[in-house]
């Protein structure tokens, strides 16, 4: 099981991180998807066959890019 926490810049709201919640959440191997919209924050939890690349991937796809 990993986890990591992401700066991701694009959210706003509570709508960003129910989105979020929603479409990495989906990602096979996803357990949990954390976020928070004051601190721009999301903090996930995954085990194979996700990875952070794919969990990344999705973000980009969404429009709310993970901060590097």
């Amino acid at each position: 099981m990993e986890t990591k926490k992401m700066l991701i810049p694009n959210i706003t709201c509570e709508y960003c991180v129910m989105t979020i919640r929603r479409e990495v959440g989906e990602l096979d191997g996803v357990s949990k998807v954390e976020g928070d919209s004051t601190t721009k924050e999301i903090e996930v939890e995954w085990e194979a066959p996700a990875t952070l690349e794919k969990i990344k991937a999705t973000l980009k796809e969404i429009n709310y890019p993970a901060a590097e």
